[in-house]
């Protein structure tokens, strides 16, 4: 069963704050999953938003699955990169800026794969879901580019 939205909204505030403060020494894991900080533009407000996720590292991209926990709805914070893609993300103290993309094809069921044996509750949550999970390939942003 899919975790509450307001425990979830909760939730990321505190992880949030701990990782930023201790430079995601605190936060920085969810079991042996690593953790980052995704910094998204609102498509409604504009305002900024942060979410912890968790990550799966493929070279020099960072993948994330917008599961939301199973629920049938997107995130919001893949709402939100849909509309506009470019991205922060801190990797422990580490802030990058990102750009966002929708894996298709073979390219996200390998990164789908890669995801479900880090995580295995991905595979649940794609049955709760009723709807197909996108994964988010975070590319980072060349300078000049």
């Amino acid at each position: 069963m899919p975790m509450n939205p307001t425990v979830m909204k909760i939730f990321a505030r505190s992880h949030t704050f701990w990782y930023r403060i201790s430079g995601g020494v605190l936060g920085g894991k969810m079991g042996s999953a690593p953790i980052a900080l995704l910094t998204t533009t609102g498509r409604k407000s504009g305002n900024k938003r942060t979410t912890p996720l968790q990550t799966i590292m493929d070279g020099e991209t960072i993948i994330l699955i917008a599961s939301n926990a199973g629920h049938k709805v997107h995130p919001q914070w893949w709402l939100n990169l849909k509309a506009n893609p470019e991205a922060t993300v801190q990797v422990k103290r580490d802030v990058r800026e990102m750009r966002a993309e929708e894996a298709t094809g073979e390219e996200r069921e390998r990164l789908w794969q890669k995801a479900v044996d880090q995580y295995a509750g991905y595979a649940n949550y794609q049955k709760t879901a009723d709807r197909e999970i996108p994964v988010v390939v975070l590319k980072p942003v060349q300078p000049g580019a």
